[in-house]
């Protein structure tokens, strides 16, 4: 619990410090644009994120999962050798996949977002860059060490280069292209400051590139990657898609202002990212305590979650007055629901490590999908219903299905079993801790002790 606060500390001084700098070139970007205009650049970014989401495999996960622990036959140094390699070719076919998806959808975009003709040679170029700065593995590399303050000072680059930029764009190029270039230009500044760090902590060797080895040697290897790519993409890529429809079935005004709701509203969904990527590692190395940590965790995020909500409720009207301007004054009300959607994600973020953690990424992906895309499904009629609120409402009762699916889920997984201790205190979970432990040679359970 000490290393896993200490992590936590490192990662949530990042994102503090990503927080504060986040508000400089939000407040550049609105003030700047105006609502309409504003609505034309979240489209655009918003288009990158969901390539990348769609694209992007969760090779960090894959890195902490078979390099943590080594393997039955090899040192652990070899493991994560392998597991780069194995990381490093799925980047290639993320990068390859996206192009083409890139191109489709920058393609139809005329068909159903309000984005100018203009702007589309822009969308695909932004589109590329975003793919060509995956970063998930280098991450993967820093986690697996452990190296979170290196993985911070890396990580800090991007708000820096975003907000200097925002600051050029709004002297220099006042327009939609001078923010999005902005942006771009962080996104690729990060991406090489964390494979630098990630190179000074393991040596990437580009002969070990395979997509073969690690499947050969861990059977539900292609399960756990197809799993966690489609986890992933509900999570990133779900809400940005979430995003643009509003921006179909509402315009260009309600999708800038939904979007400035969001960012503020749900901050607390990248605290829950955090949160996760903090606990994974942890959950990997320490199988005998998993449970604890994550009831830890969740009661934390509780506490959290809530203080975030009043904080949202009482001077959120005047945060989102001073930041973006009156003219999105309106979007009050959406960005409180949005907060409170946070909050639920915030306490959701240990069980959906757990269940990760314990080999079952891919119930993790049909809980949260469901849930996905019934919001997606009923978004217009939200719309209809009560403008940017109701699309807050859609995403508010996406994250609360989903976070007590996961709950469920790990009340009902063999592996875990949840005694009530005879004081009524504390969690017992049997001979191992609660998540049955894993012969990482076969990914089947290994057989009961003696």
């Amino acid at each position: 619990m000490k290393r896993l606060f200490t992590n936590m500390g490192w990662l949530l001084g990042g994102r503090g410090i990503n927080a504060v700098l986040s508000l400089v070139y939000l407040a550049l970007a609105t003030r700047t644009l105006g609502l309409e205009s504003f609505g034309y650049f979240a489209a655009i970014v918003a288009l990158g994120q969901v390539v990348t989401g769609i694209a992007n495999f969760q090779t960090w996960q894959f890195i902490v999962r078979w390099g943590a622990n080594g393997d039955a036959s090899g040192a652990a140094e070899q493991a994560v050798r392998e597991v780069t390699g194995f990381a490093i070719a799925l980047d290639m076919v993320s990068v390859a996949v996206g192009i083409a998806l890139s191109a489709l959808l920058v393609w139809s975009v005329p068909l159903w977002l309000p984005l100018p003709d203009d702007l589309l040679a822009l969308t695909f170029a932004y589109c590329i860059v975003s793919l060509l700065a995956i970063r998930s593995t280098p991450i993967g590399l820093l986690r697996v060490n452990f190296a979170y303050a290196t993985a911070t000072a890396a990580e800090a680059v991007q708000p820096i280069v975003r907000a200097s930029g925002a600051v050029l764009a709004w002297l220099f190029m006042p327009t939609v292209t001078g923010f999005v270039l902005a942006y771009a230009a962080a996104e690729i500044a990060v991406a090489a400051a964390l494979w630098i760090a990630a190179a000074r902590k393991e040596r990437i060797d580009l002969g070990a590139l395979s997509l073969r080895r690690i499947p050969a040697r861990h059977r539900d290897a292609w399960r756990f990657v197809v799993s966690t790519n489609l986890s992933g993409s509900l999570t990133i890529a779900g809400k940005q898609v979430l995003i643009l429809l509003v921006g179909t079935f509402g315009g260009a005004a309600l999708l800038g202002g939904f979007r400035v709701a969001s960012q503020l509203g749900q901050a607390l969904v990248a605290l829950a990212q955090t949160v996760s990527k903090a606990i994974l590692p942890e959950l990997v190395h320490a199988r005998e305590n998993a449970l604890v940590i994550a009831r830890r965790m969740a009661n934390i995020a509780l506490v959290g979650g809530v203080i975030a909500v009043l904080v949202a409720l009482f001077f959120g009207r005047w945060g989102l007055e001073a930041i973006a301007g009156d003219e999105f004054r309106g979007f009050y009300w959406a960005m409180v629901i949005l907060a409170i959607a946070g909050a639920v994600e915030l306490v959701g973020a240990s069980l959906e490590s757990l269940l990760v953690s314990a080999g079952r990424a891919h119930v993790s992906f049909v809980v949260r999908a469901i849930p996905t895309l019934l919001a997606l499904v009923l978004l217009d009629t939200a719309i209809d219903w009560n403008g940017a609120k109701g699309a807050a409402f859609a995403v508010l009762g996406s994250s609360s299905l989903a976070v007590i699916g996961f709950y469920v889920a790990i009340i009902n997984m063999q592996q875990i079993r949840i005694l009530v201790e005879p004081e009524g205190e504390g969690l017992e979970t049997g001979s191992e801790g609660g998540i049955e432990a894993m012969d990482e040679s076969t990914g089947g359970p290994l057989p009961p002790r003696p």
